[in-house]
């Protein structure tokens, strides 16, 4: 017998004018929390000569000034929050491989708003009662794994707390658990598909339903990839830690054309991320998100560097985004031409001798930046072969023509890129500093 659908909030289908009303009253709310009880927050409001009481509508938070990850490492560690320490329950962090990490925490209250957004974004992936999940987000400061963790025993699934790395063993636990859910990054849920390829087995063998994946740029050519080979609907839900962590925004399984924004507590804007300008809905820009409901660290106008764009809703009232196409800070420019690695990655997904297992290498020339695409080859396909050289050459003159930048490319055996546990490391800078 199939399980019934969990039922929907409220919420989540109301009308935009019930939308609205809640986000202004909880948008109000924030700022006046935030400059009361956030030192940082007070000076960066008064430094722009705005106060809480200036926000009369939604548009009025275009006068307040953004937060930037600099203002979260300026405080470290816990300066930006607007709750005594003691009221904290748990702090995260990031990796903090480009300086001091930026910490955030939650209040008892914020634990169970996240646990509740993720809730919502694993029901919209397609989540039935009864499914079990297998969490392969690594846990501990990193919020995936804990977010996910939280959000799918919230909903009330099985949860299997696995966490990166150990492939084999994962394999061998799905085999046996048989979930019909994993939550991964994209690029290890192609690590899994290869070993179990490697141990001559077909990845729809797993039995997997549905993938919700996250924590890096992936493409719809990767979406497409992902379900031929693992036999699985693939859901992008999408996060960070500043804003809360996964769950900010999850694309739902009947429509599969955008994560949709949980409006109702992330409240979001595009903006030129050049001049600032808050930019209308559908034009493309940088994503920024003001938190409407958090109490630790509420944070307001965060730059988040992901570019999309926003657009209507469609299975829920809630704005979707765009799949991201790029991040403003991983963008390459190479000779003057901006290079985001998914404009590669779709270009390398068009050609069947070619894996989705590749890496932009940067290097120097005296003045001239060059970048090397290093890709495997696929499965059985030896990289001196012709026809590998002729689909390099290929994959060349299409970067070439769509991206506009001149490549070198560099096909290596299978096994050849560095495989990722979690986010996938798409680009190696090696000019001098």
């Amino acid at each position: 017998m199939t399980a019934s659908r969990f039922p929907l909030e409220p919420i989540e289908t109301a009308s935009i004018d019930e939308l609205r009303a809640l986000q202004l009253e909880r948008l109000q709310k924030t700022l006046a929390h935030a400059y009361a009880h956030s030192p940082v927050y007070k000076a960066k409001f008064d430094a722009a000569g705005v106060h809480p009481d200036d926000c009369k509508t939604l548009a009025d938070l275009a006068k307040f000034p953004f937060t930037t990850k600099a203002d979260l490492r300026d405080s470290y560690p816990f300066g930006m929050f607007a709750v005594p320490r003691e009221q904290v329950v748990r702090i995260h962090a990031s990796s903090g491989t480009t300086g001091k990490p930026t910490v955030v925490g939650y209040t008892r209250n914020d634990i169970s708003t996240w646990a509740s957004v993720v809730a919502r974004s694993i029901r919209a992936a397609g989540a039935r009662p009864g499914d079990m999940v297998h969490i392969s987000y690594g846990y501990g400061l990193f919020t995936g794994g804990l977010g996910a963790h939280y959000g799918a025993e919230h909903l009330g699934l099985t949860v299997v707390p696995f966490g990166g790395g150990q492939t084999e063993k994962q394999i061998q636990l799905i085999q046996d658990f048989k979930p019909n859910l994993i939550m991964v990054t994209p690029s290890y849920m192609l690590a899994i598909a290869d070993e179990v390829e490697h141990m001559g087995l077909d990845p729809k063998s797993l039995g997997l339903r549905v993938g919700i994946f996250g924590a890096e740029p992936w493409t719809n050519e990767m979406r497409q990839a992902i379900e031929a080979r693992v036999g699985l609907d693939a859901v992008d839900i999408y996060g960070l830690s500043e804003v809360m962590g996964p769950g900010v925004a999850n694309e739902c399984i009947e429509t599969k054309d955008g994560p949709t924004i949980w409006e109702d507590h992330f409240y979001p804007e595009i903006i030129d991320p050049d001049t600032g300008e808050v930019l209308p809905d559908g034009e493309s820009g940088e994503l920024v998100f003001t938190s409407l409901t958090k109490e630790a660290l509420p944070i307001v106008r965060y730059r988040t560097r992901d570019l999309t764009r926003l657009l209507p809703g469609t299975a829920r009232t809630m704005r979707r985004m765009e799949k991201i196409t790029g991040r403003s800070d991983d963008m390459m420019i190479i000779r003057g031409v901006n290079v985001f690695p998914t404009q590669i990655e779709e270009l390398i997904l068009r050609r069947p001798e070619l894996s989705p297992h590749y890496q932009c290498v940067l290097t120097r020339e005296g003045p001239m930046d060059n970048l090397k695409v290093a890709i495997e080859t696929a499965p059985g396909v030896d990289p001196s072969s012709a026809a590998a050289s002729a689909a390099a050459k290929q994959l060349q003159r299409d970067i070439k023509v769509h991206v506009g930048s001149s490549v070198v490319i560099e096909l290596k055996a299978e096994g050849g890129i560095e495989r990722s546990v979690g986010k996938a490391r798409r680009v190696v800078d090696l000019r001098p500093k």
